[in-house]
């Protein structure tokens, strides 16, 4: 038997979670002061409300590895347990499941670097998830993912940069010439797992017509592919998207749900995150 644990930044919808018995671990959010476990005590609807109402910008704080081993510890010797986590390029939850998994001496934990967060993550933890129910093995589903991250595109969407500018990353400065000139940005996943701007864009159109350029450089046939997309509340504009997406490139499947709390809070209002 094989267990997936994973963290929620995976920001995958409830029913996979409960389809696949998932084990989902939480990051601790600070809003205003107060402490959160993320998708138990909030959610993601919830924490956008709150963070688009506030003048700071909520903090996120990594599992202990504590929490791992607590986590780690549920389960019998015979079970094998895969653990996906969040990119260590943005956050330290990887290296937390690693000690973690030392702290428990407990052999039968694989801890695998999704590189990735919101769906890009969430994405992986489902391939997971269908290749136990295949009857692979611990061996095999990391092969098989290793493959599926590394070819996998992550496009994250800023419609605006006013969380970016309250995060101290950009100064108001240039929000302001960025907001006047109505620049939107398009950054991308790189090596590491970081993730870099790809290119700036005037206008909110032409945005969407860079998106549907950008799928159809990097992706030629979409038949057998599952397109993955968080965000921050713009739900009529995502399902314009995915209409648009299911017309122009009929994919196997378009997951949709709301961006917590890892990516969100720089995600800013009407940000997206398209992952394939």
């Amino acid at each position: 038997m094989i267990k997936i644990i994973t963290d929620s930044s995976a920001d995958l919808p409830v029913k996979y979670i409960e389809q696949y018995d998932i084990d989902v671990i939480p990051i601790t959010v600070t809003l205003d002061g107060k402490d959160y476990k993320e998708k138990v005590d909030i959610s993601s609807e919830e924490f956008l409300e709150k963070m688009f109402s506030s003048n700071k910008l909520p903090k996120t704080s990594q599992p202990s590895p504590a929490t791992f081993v607590d986590s780690f510890s549920k389960y019998d010797k015979d079970i094998d347990i895969l653990c996906l986590t969040v990119s260590s390029g943005l956050s330290g939850t990887y290296q937390s499941a690693c000690i973690g998994k030392e702290l428990a001496n407990c052999s039968n934990v694989t801890i695998f670097d999704t590189l990735a967060a919101s769906l890009g993550h969430g994405l992986q933890v489902i391939r997971a998830a269908e290749l136990v129910k295949q009857g692979l093995s611990v061996e095999e589903i990391v092969k098989n993912l290793t493959e599926y991250r590394d070819n996998m595109n992550i496009l994250v969407i800023l419609n605006t940069l006013e969380n970016i500018v309250k995060g101290g990353r950009l100064s108001k400065f240039e929000g302001s010439l960025a907001k006047i000139l109505n620049i939107k940005v398009i950054l991308e996943r790189v090596e590491g797992g970081k993730v870099e701007v790809y290119e700036k864009i005037r206008g909110k159109k032409k945005l969407q017509n860079r998106i549907f350029e950008l799928l159809q450089e990097r992706g030629k046939d979409f038949s057998n592919v599952t397109i993955g997309i968080s965000h921050t509340g713009n739900l009529e504009e995502v399902e314009a998207l995915k209409q648009n997406l299911f017309h122009r490139f009929n994919p196997k499947k378009i997951i949709v749900n709301y961006m917590g709390a890892a990516i969100g809070t720089y995600a800013g209002k009407d940000g997206m995150i398209i992952s394939f």
